[in-house]
């Protein structure tokens, strides 16, 4: 059964299918050298759950957000800090039109704290931010100490936002893409203790970034 409205043969879910097969193919290209397909690929993935929720009438922070991490996606299928540095601008953008998009479809600092579960919930967010930023400072050049600082911060706020709006698919979205930041942090500067963890990792990170991606999209897509 499709999410959307007709059959597989229905813009929504022929897009929806190829953003999946993308997601797929480029999980089969992780290990490979980087290269124009295998950069395709990656950005497919989320540049179309970008082009679904727009064809959908959905948010335009939502559409923004995707489109910012489809972009950000085309910069970290490069290698170098060029890339890196500008994956993580990308990035930090996209985070920062989620943050505004929960805040406009939730409920605000009331629905944070009107319920334990939530407050117990951004407490451990919370822990998780800092615990993070303790364990790579010691081992972020000078140079990255304020843009990773600054980016953690923001994907906390994207998480406890997320928090706000009650949403079972979007908080679990923010939850996985919180993971699956994390994931990616200690392969990229933890690298003289993780080597033999390299593999699993990197197809953990993408595994959890997309899943997160596709949550929030359908979160907001199939409420309305």
């Amino acid at each position: 059964m499709m999410p959307f409205p007709g059959g597989i043969e229905a813009t929504p879910n022929g897009t929806l299918i190829l953003s999946i097969v993308a997601a797929v193919l480029y999980a089969f290209a992780i290990d490979r050298a980087p290269s124009l397909k295998r950069s395709a690929a990656k950005t497919l993935a989320v540049a179309l759950l970008a082009v679904l929720a727009y064809l959908q009438g959905g948010p335009v922070l939502l559409v923004a957000a995707l489109a910012l991490s489809a972009l950000g996606d085309a910069f970290l299928s490069q290698d170098g800090d060029k890339a890196f540095l500008g994956g993580l601008g990308s990035f930090l953008a996209a985070h920062l039109a989620y943050v505004a998009l929960f805040v406009a479809a939730g409920g605000g600092l009331p629905a944070l704290i009107e319920t334990p579960r939530h407050i117990v919930a951004a407490l451990v967010m919370a822990i998780f931010a800092i615990g993070m930023l303790r364990l790579l400072w010691p081992r972020i050049g000078s140079q990255l100490k304020a843009p990773v600082t600054v980016y953690i911060t923001a994907i906390f706020a994207m998480g406890v936002t997320a928090l706000t709006t009650n949403s079972a698919l979007v908080i679990a979205g923010a939850v996985l893409f919180m993971a699956s930041d994390a994931l990616l942090a200690i392969e990229k500067f933890l690298t003289e203790t993780m080597e033999r963890h390299r593999v699993w990792m990197r197809y953990a990170v993408w595994v959890l970034y997309y899943l997160a991606q596709l949550a929030i999209t359908l979160g907001f897509l199939l409420a309305r």
